[in-house]
Protein backbone atom coordinates (compact mmCIF):
# COMPACT_ATOMS: atom_id res chain seq x y z
CA UNK A 1 0.00 0.00 0.00
CA UNK A 2 1.13 3.07 -1.06
CA UNK A 3 0.86 6.05 1.06
CA UNK A 4 0.82 9.67 -0.75
CA UNK A 5 0.95 12.30 2.41
CA UNK A 6 -0.45 15.99 1.31
CA UNK A 7 1.29 19.09 2.86
CA UNK A 8 -1.20 21.23 5.50
CA UNK A 9 -0.56 24.73 6.46
CA UNK A 10 -2.27 26.25 9.34
CA UNK A 11 -2.12 30.03 10.29
CA UNK A 12 -2.84 31.09 13.73
CA UNK A 13 -2.53 34.65 15.14
CA UNK A 14 -2.84 36.02 18.65
CA UNK A 15 -4.12 39.26 19.59
CA UNK A 16 -1.54 41.74 19.58
CA UNK A 17 -1.65 42.60 15.61
CA UNK A 18 -4.74 40.75 14.41
CA UNK A 19 -4.91 43.10 11.32
CA UNK A 20 -1.09 42.57 10.22
CA UNK A 21 -2.27 38.54 10.17
CA UNK A 22 -5.25 39.21 8.18
CA UNK A 23 -3.02 40.62 5.91
CA UNK A 24 -0.40 37.70 5.75
CA UNK A 25 -3.38 35.26 5.20
CA UNK A 26 -5.13 37.51 2.40
CA UNK A 27 -1.08 37.24 0.39
CA UNK A 28 -1.48 33.65 1.34
CA UNK A 29 -4.92 32.57 -0.08
CA UNK A 30 -5.42 31.51 3.37
CA UNK A 31 -8.00 31.62 5.82
CA UNK A 32 -6.88 32.44 9.98
CA UNK A 33 -7.19 29.56 12.18
CA UNK A 34 -9.20 29.95 15.55
CA UNK A 35 -6.74 29.56 18.11
CA UNK A 36 -10.35 30.28 20.34
CA UNK A 37 -8.16 32.24 23.00
CA UNK A 38 -10.03 33.02 26.51
CA UNK A 39 -9.11 35.13 29.39
CA UNK A 40 -9.89 34.16 32.88
CA UNK A 41 -11.33 36.82 35.79
CA UNK A 42 -7.91 36.29 37.00
CA UNK A 43 -6.11 37.08 34.13
CA UNK A 44 -4.92 33.76 32.99
CA UNK A 45 -5.27 32.94 29.09
CA UNK A 46 -6.89 29.84 27.94
CA UNK A 47 -6.49 28.48 23.78
CA UNK A 48 -8.57 25.28 22.17
CA UNK A 49 -7.52 25.12 18.50
CA UNK A 50 -10.60 25.13 16.38
CA UNK A 51 -9.18 22.97 13.60
CA UNK A 52 -7.25 19.80 13.80
CA UNK A 53 -3.65 19.97 13.29
CA UNK A 54 -2.27 17.22 13.49
CA UNK A 55 0.39 16.35 10.73
CA UNK A 56 0.72 19.69 9.89
CA UNK A 57 3.14 22.56 9.28
CA UNK A 58 1.69 25.85 12.12
CA UNK A 59 2.37 29.35 11.98
CA UNK A 60 1.53 30.93 15.33
CA UNK A 61 1.60 35.02 14.44
CA UNK A 62 2.57 36.95 17.28
CA UNK A 63 4.19 40.45 17.87
CA UNK A 64 5.68 41.25 20.88
CA UNK A 65 4.41 44.65 21.48
CA UNK A 66 2.38 45.42 24.05
CA UNK A 67 -1.92 46.59 23.04
CA UNK A 68 -4.78 48.65 24.86
CA UNK A 69 -5.78 45.69 26.59
CA UNK A 70 -2.34 43.46 26.65
CA UNK A 71 1.12 44.00 28.00
CA UNK A 72 3.33 42.71 26.10
CA UNK A 73 4.49 40.02 28.37
CA UNK A 74 0.67 39.07 27.98
CA UNK A 75 0.95 38.63 24.13
CA UNK A 76 4.32 36.58 24.76
CA UNK A 77 2.66 33.98 27.58
CA UNK A 78 -0.70 33.98 24.70
CA UNK A 79 1.42 32.78 22.03
CA UNK A 80 3.74 30.41 24.50
CA UNK A 81 0.42 28.87 25.34
CA UNK A 82 -0.81 28.46 21.30
CA UNK A 83 2.14 27.14 20.81
CA UNK A 84 1.65 24.51 23.35
CA UNK A 85 -1.59 23.76 22.15
CA UNK A 86 -0.26 22.68 18.89
CA UNK A 87 2.29 20.87 20.26
CA UNK A 88 0.20 18.78 21.91
CA UNK A 89 -2.56 18.59 19.28
CA UNK A 90 0.49 16.99 17.49
CA UNK A 91 1.32 19.07 14.80
CA UNK A 92 4.41 18.14 12.43
CA UNK A 93 6.30 21.31 12.32
CA UNK A 94 5.15 24.60 15.05
CA UNK A 95 6.80 27.93 13.40
CA UNK A 96 6.66 31.00 16.24
CA UNK A 97 6.60 33.90 13.34
CA UNK A 98 7.67 37.05 15.69
CA UNK A 99 7.42 40.31 13.17
CA UNK A 100 8.68 42.27 16.64
CA UNK A 101 10.75 40.01 19.04
CA UNK A 102 10.23 40.76 22.93
CA UNK A 103 13.03 42.26 24.94
CA UNK A 104 15.12 42.08 22.12
CA UNK A 105 17.26 44.97 23.72
CA UNK A 106 18.19 42.83 26.78
CA UNK A 107 20.49 40.94 24.55
CA UNK A 108 23.68 40.78 26.41
CA UNK A 109 25.21 41.95 29.85
CA UNK A 110 25.82 45.70 29.79
CA UNK A 111 26.23 45.90 33.21
CA UNK A 112 27.01 43.27 36.43
CA UNK A 113 24.11 41.56 37.78
CA UNK A 114 21.72 41.85 34.87
CA UNK A 115 20.29 39.14 33.09
CA UNK A 116 20.19 38.17 29.03
CA UNK A 117 16.28 38.27 28.77
CA UNK A 118 16.43 37.74 24.97
CA UNK A 119 18.12 34.66 25.67
CA UNK A 120 15.32 33.63 28.11
CA UNK A 121 12.38 34.59 25.75
CA UNK A 122 14.19 31.88 22.96
CA UNK A 123 14.13 29.53 25.81
CA UNK A 124 10.47 29.79 26.63
CA UNK A 125 9.93 29.08 23.06
CA UNK A 126 12.14 26.07 22.70
CA UNK A 127 10.14 24.49 25.75
CA UNK A 128 7.09 25.14 24.46
CA UNK A 129 7.45 23.76 21.42
CA UNK A 130 8.11 26.08 18.73
CA UNK A 131 10.56 24.04 15.96
CA UNK A 132 11.40 27.33 14.23
CA UNK A 133 11.24 31.08 14.92
CA UNK A 134 10.65 33.91 12.02
CA UNK A 135 11.26 37.15 13.05
CA UNK A 136 12.24 40.96 11.35
CA UNK A 137 14.71 42.91 11.63
CA UNK A 138 16.57 41.52 15.28
CA UNK A 139 17.67 44.48 17.15
CA UNK A 140 21.16 42.27 17.27
CA UNK A 141 22.38 39.32 14.66
CA UNK A 142 23.39 37.25 17.87
CA UNK A 143 20.53 36.70 18.86
CA UNK A 144 19.51 34.26 16.20
CA UNK A 145 22.15 32.27 18.06
CA UNK A 146 20.11 32.35 21.03
CA UNK A 147 17.31 29.64 19.63
CA UNK A 148 18.88 25.93 19.18
CA UNK A 149 16.54 25.57 16.06
CA UNK A 150 16.13 27.18 12.63
CA UNK A 151 15.50 31.05 12.99
CA UNK A 152 14.68 32.89 9.86
CA UNK A 153 16.33 36.58 9.99
CA UNK A 154 13.83 38.74 7.64
CA UNK A 155 14.27 42.16 6.81
CA UNK A 156 11.88 45.07 6.02
CA UNK A 157 14.47 46.77 3.99
CA UNK A 158 13.09 46.17 0.45
CA UNK A 159 9.80 48.12 1.38
CA UNK A 160 12.03 51.25 3.22
CA UNK A 161 14.30 51.10 0.11
CA UNK A 162 11.06 51.43 -2.17
CA UNK A 163 9.79 53.92 0.38
CA UNK A 164 12.96 55.82 -0.22
CA UNK A 165 13.17 55.55 -3.70
CA UNK A 166 10.02 56.96 -4.62
CA UNK A 167 9.48 59.97 -2.43
CA UNK A 168 12.86 60.97 -1.30
CA UNK A 169 15.20 62.81 -3.84
CA UNK A 170 18.17 61.11 -5.11
CA UNK A 171 21.46 62.83 -3.65
CA UNK A 172 21.02 62.05 0.08
CA UNK A 173 22.65 60.77 2.80
CA UNK A 174 22.26 57.64 4.78
CA UNK A 175 22.48 58.42 8.64
CA UNK A 176 23.13 55.85 11.36
CA UNK A 177 21.97 57.28 14.39
CA UNK A 178 25.09 55.35 16.73
CA UNK A 179 28.41 53.52 15.76
CA UNK A 180 26.04 50.39 16.56
CA UNK A 181 23.78 50.87 13.76
CA UNK A 182 26.51 51.71 11.14
CA UNK A 183 26.51 48.38 9.74
CA UNK A 184 22.71 48.60 8.99
CA UNK A 185 23.03 51.74 7.75
CA UNK A 186 26.17 50.74 4.81
CA UNK A 187 23.96 48.20 3.25
CA UNK A 188 20.92 50.92 2.77
CA UNK A 189 23.71 52.95 1.12
CA UNK A 190 24.58 50.59 -0.94
CA UNK A 191 21.12 49.87 -2.15
CA UNK A 192 20.86 53.68 -2.48
CA UNK A 193 24.02 54.56 -3.80
CA UNK A 194 24.05 57.24 -1.23
CA UNK A 195 26.64 58.81 1.30
CA UNK A 196 26.68 57.61 5.14
CA UNK A 197 26.95 59.78 7.87
CA UNK A 198 27.44 58.55 11.54
CA UNK A 199 25.80 60.44 14.61
CA UNK A 200 28.09 59.67 17.69
CA UNK A 201 26.46 59.55 20.95
CA UNK A 202 26.56 58.67 24.93
CA UNK A 203 24.24 57.16 27.11
CA UNK A 204 23.73 59.09 30.11
CA UNK A 205 25.11 56.70 32.62
CA UNK A 206 22.05 55.26 35.29
CA UNK A 207 18.94 56.86 33.54
CA UNK A 208 17.25 54.00 30.91
CA UNK A 209 16.40 56.05 27.26
CA UNK A 210 18.31 59.13 28.16
CA UNK A 211 20.90 59.87 25.32
CA UNK A 212 23.24 62.70 24.05
CA UNK A 213 23.89 62.92 20.47
CA UNK A 214 27.51 64.49 20.32
CA UNK A 215 29.03 65.09 17.10
CA UNK A 216 28.12 64.05 13.57
CA UNK A 217 30.80 62.25 11.23
CA UNK A 218 30.36 63.20 7.34
CA UNK A 219 29.17 65.84 5.33
CA UNK A 220 25.24 66.51 5.57
CA UNK A 221 25.05 70.44 4.94
CA UNK A 222 22.42 71.26 2.15
CA UNK A 223 21.45 67.34 2.11
CA UNK A 224 18.51 65.30 2.73
CA UNK A 225 19.38 63.38 5.90
CA UNK A 226 17.46 59.81 6.20
CA UNK A 227 18.28 58.24 9.84
CA UNK A 228 17.81 54.74 9.54
CA UNK A 229 17.26 52.33 13.00
CA UNK A 230 15.51 49.38 13.60
CA UNK A 231 13.55 50.71 16.27
CA UNK A 232 11.89 53.71 17.60
CA UNK A 233 11.07 53.74 21.02
CA UNK A 234 11.01 56.96 23.35
CA UNK A 235 12.25 58.52 20.23
CA UNK A 236 15.31 60.58 22.46
CA UNK A 237 17.84 59.11 20.26
CA UNK A 238 16.22 59.99 17.09
CA UNK A 239 15.46 63.55 17.87
CA UNK A 240 18.57 64.49 19.10
CA UNK A 241 20.00 62.99 16.13
CA UNK A 242 17.88 65.33 14.39
CA UNK A 243 18.96 68.44 16.17
CA UNK A 244 22.81 67.50 15.45
CA UNK A 245 21.98 67.03 11.41
CA UNK A 246 19.87 70.41 11.50
CA UNK A 247 22.75 72.28 13.27
CA UNK A 248 25.06 71.59 10.52
CA UNK A 249 22.61 72.40 7.96
CA UNK A 250 20.74 69.38 6.93
CA UNK A 251 18.27 70.47 3.71
CA UNK A 252 15.19 68.01 5.44
CA UNK A 253 15.77 64.71 7.75
CA UNK A 254 13.14 61.85 7.88
CA UNK A 255 13.41 58.98 10.47
CA UNK A 256 13.02 55.82 8.76
CA UNK A 257 12.62 52.51 11.29
CA UNK A 258 11.10 48.89 11.27
CA UNK A 259 9.65 48.90 14.67
CA UNK A 260 7.74 51.79 15.98
CA UNK A 261 7.38 51.18 20.01
CA UNK A 262 6.49 55.11 20.20
CA UNK A 263 6.25 54.67 23.42
CA UNK A 264 6.15 57.40 26.69
CA UNK A 265 7.33 61.16 25.18
CA UNK A 266 7.87 59.56 22.07
CA UNK A 267 4.52 61.41 19.84
CA UNK A 268 4.81 64.78 21.72
CA UNK A 269 8.46 64.20 20.82
CA UNK A 270 7.95 63.94 17.31
CA UNK A 271 5.21 66.36 16.71
CA UNK A 272 7.90 69.30 18.21
CA UNK A 273 10.90 68.05 16.68
CA UNK A 274 12.60 69.18 13.35
CA UNK A 275 11.64 65.76 11.39
CA UNK A 276 9.61 66.23 8.38
CA UNK A 277 8.57 62.34 8.30
CA UNK A 278 8.88 59.13 10.85
CA UNK A 279 8.17 56.04 8.86
CA UNK A 280 7.72 52.98 10.22
CA UNK A 281 6.39 49.34 9.68
CA UNK A 282 2.94 47.40 10.94
CA UNK A 283 5.49 44.98 12.57
CA UNK A 284 3.83 46.45 15.86
CA UNK A 285 0.21 48.02 15.80
CA UNK A 286 0.08 51.74 16.60
CA UNK A 287 -2.80 53.11 18.71
CA UNK A 288 -5.31 56.13 17.06
CA UNK A 289 -2.69 58.52 20.23
CA UNK A 290 -0.27 57.24 17.93
CA UNK A 291 -1.74 58.01 14.02
CA UNK A 292 -0.50 61.72 13.70
CA UNK A 293 0.54 63.72 10.57
CA UNK A 294 3.96 63.03 10.78
CA UNK A 295 3.84 59.20 11.11
CA UNK A 296 3.39 56.96 8.19
CA UNK A 297 2.88 53.06 8.74
CA UNK A 298 4.26 50.80 5.85
CA UNK A 299 3.15 47.20 5.09
CA UNK A 300 5.87 44.28 5.93
CA UNK A 301 2.99 41.39 5.29
CA UNK A 302 4.25 40.61 1.90
CA UNK A 303 7.48 39.93 2.99
CA UNK A 304 6.06 37.87 6.00
CA UNK A 305 3.87 35.71 3.75
CA UNK A 306 6.37 34.72 1.13
CA UNK A 307 8.80 33.79 3.81
CA UNK A 308 6.33 31.70 5.30
CA UNK A 309 5.23 30.39 1.95
CA UNK A 310 8.90 29.46 1.55
CA UNK A 311 9.33 27.69 4.70
CA UNK A 312 6.19 25.46 4.30
CA UNK A 313 7.68 24.68 0.59
CA UNK A 314 10.80 24.08 2.09
CA UNK A 315 12.69 26.70 -0.27
CA UNK A 316 15.27 29.66 0.28
CA UNK A 317 14.09 32.44 2.88
CA UNK A 318 17.25 34.63 1.66
CA UNK A 319 16.96 34.35 -1.70
CA UNK A 320 13.82 36.19 -0.68
CA UNK A 321 16.25 38.94 -0.13
CA UNK A 322 19.50 38.35 -2.56
CA UNK A 323 20.52 37.49 1.00
CA UNK A 324 20.93 41.16 2.74
CA UNK A 325 19.09 40.02 5.25
CA UNK A 326 22.17 38.33 6.58
CA UNK A 327 24.10 40.82 9.11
Amino acid sequence: MELITKKRLHLLAGRSNLPLATEIAAQLGVELGHPNLVEFSNGEIHSKLGENVRGADVFIIQTHGSTEDLSVNDVIMEQLIMIDAARRASAKRITAVIPNYGYARQDRKAEGREPITAKLVANLFASAGANRLMSVDLHSGQIQGFFDGPVDHLTAMPVLVNYIKTNLPADLVVVSPDAGRVKVAERYTNQLQADLAIVHKRRVKGAKNRVEAVEIVGDVQGRTCVIIDDMIDTGGTICAAADQLRERGSAGIYALATHGVLSGPAIDRFKNSVISKVIVTNTLPLGPEKQIDKIEVLSVAKILAEAIDAVFEDNSVSEIFGGANQN
